[in-house]
């Protein structure tokens, strides 16, 4: 049975233990059980406005053994994250739960003056005026701290809406993305990995793909779902895919069930996918022209996005003068390539793509190398036998594809 096969089990609350202030059916025994067989327990959510010790009476008040260092919360992470951060003074939009975690581990809540961080949790009587103030302190170099961006969580009328529509007022405001605490993110995971023994299998419960399942496999850590079916996703490799599901957590002590172990992947998990387009271009001498890239200082070929109402070819030659001045024309299509371990970039800003990227064959037509110092660092011809060691790891096939000759584009 699951309860056998690990020594350590992270919970969400809400859905997966207790949905409001009762206990879901089978989860009292189920944790006393797990707690009988020596098994490490711990309970991670995502829910920013109750302290620890709140949430530690409410699961003593329904039977479910639970100690303050057993809960990682949203809030006390993030609390935990600014202390650890040199970050001592903080705008809040946030519950008086959280100001607690804050103020408790010497966090001071500002309503003017300078501060060092907007954090912005929830609470249900937040007004467009306080959420303008944040917008303000963020225009003036505050740093922008999310607890969590879940959108909606459950509750016994249904569901309600979260911190994530809040935190995505302020963006929408400031035009600036979050630093994000809770799950997803590996902060409260490696919180409660640090409060266990080194050794030992630990697995990760909860009803959200999203933000369990996702965070879990993220960390190389298994994840069962609660649900009473498997939502479908088409890859094998989506990391919202949970290697288990359960209709609740009675189903740990059921014979015969064993977890499909995740394989962790060589690519980021993107947040959305994006068409790209790439040009090879060569000189007389068959040297390939090259850019050494302003935002990880690789060399590459010039590539950018497809704009909305462009064509691939016609962004393909738009990218190429913004680049590097030169006028081209596309001569072919020398393969579209999406594979993820390649296609997938992270940016400084945490974000992260997968590109579906139309490489083409383009010939000179006019123009004059010139560098557009925002995107592109410095240009150069480079023989094929030449090329910088520190390229972009796919353009070397790229390349490959391009003098191949191949009556037919490669797909990758």
């Amino acid at each position: 049975m699951l309860a056998e096969q690990y020594e350590a089990f992270l919970l969400d609350l809400d859905g997966v233990v207790y949905l409001g202030t009762q206990p879901l059916a089978g989860a009292v025994l189920a944790l006393r059980r797990l707690r009988e067989m020596g098994k490490q327990v711990r309970f991670l959510t995502n829910d920013p406005r109750p302290t620890r010790v709140k949430i530690v009476q409410r699961l003593q008040a329904m039977g479910v053994m639970a100690r303050h260092e057993d809960i990682i919360s949203a809030g006390w992470a993030t609390a935990s994250f600014l202390r650890q951060s040199d970050l001592s003074s903080v705008y809040l939009l946030g519950s008086s739960g959280l100001r607690t975690e804050l103020e408790e581990q010497g966090i001071r809540v500002l309503e003017q003056g300078v501060v060092q961080a907007v954090v912005v949790g929830y609470d249900e009587d937040i007004s467009y005026r306080e959420i303008q103030q944040a917008v303000r302190f963020l225009e003036g170099g505050a740093r922008f701290i999310a607890t969590n961006a879940d959108q909606r969580f459950p509750t016994p009328e249904g569901t309600a809406l979260a911190a994530g529509t809040l935190v995505a007022a302020v963006q929408a405001g400031s035009d600036l993305r979050p630093l994000v605490i809770g799950k997803p993110g590996k902060a409260m995971f490696h919180l409660a990995l640090q409060t266990l023994p080194p050794q030992g299998r630990a697995v990760m419960i909860g009803d959200n793909p999203a933000t369990d399942i996702l965070g879990a496999h993220e960390c190389g850590l298994e994840a069962i779902l609660i649900a009473s079916q498997p939502p479908h996703f088409p890859s094998t490799r989506d990391f919202r895919q949970a290697d288990m599901t359960i209709p609740d957590l009675s189903s740990l002590f059921q014979e015969g069930l064993s977890v499909r172990p995740w394989l962790p992947q060589s690519f980021a998990w993107p947040e959305r996918v994006e068409a790209g387009v790439a040009a090879i271009i060569f000189d007389n001498e068959t040297r390939v022209l090259l850019g050494r890239r302003a935002d990880n200082g690789l060399w590459g070929l010039p590539s950018g996005h497809v704009e909305p109402g462009e064509t691939v070819a016609e962004a393909v030659v738009r990218e190429v003068y913004e680049e590097t001045g030169l006028g081209v024309q596309v001569e072919r299509l020398i393969g579209l390539y999406s594979d993820p371990v390649s296609q997938v970039f992270s940016y400084p800003s945490g974000l992260s793509s997968q590109f579906i990227t139309s490489c083409f064959l383009c010939r000179y037509i006019n123009g004059k190398l010139r560098c557009d110092e925002r995107e592109v660092l410095e240009l150069a011809f480079f023989p094929l036998r030449a090329l910088p060691e520190q390229l972009l790891t796919m353009h070397p096939q790229w390349l490959a594809d391009a003098l191949s000759e191949a009556e037919r584009a490669f797909i990758r």
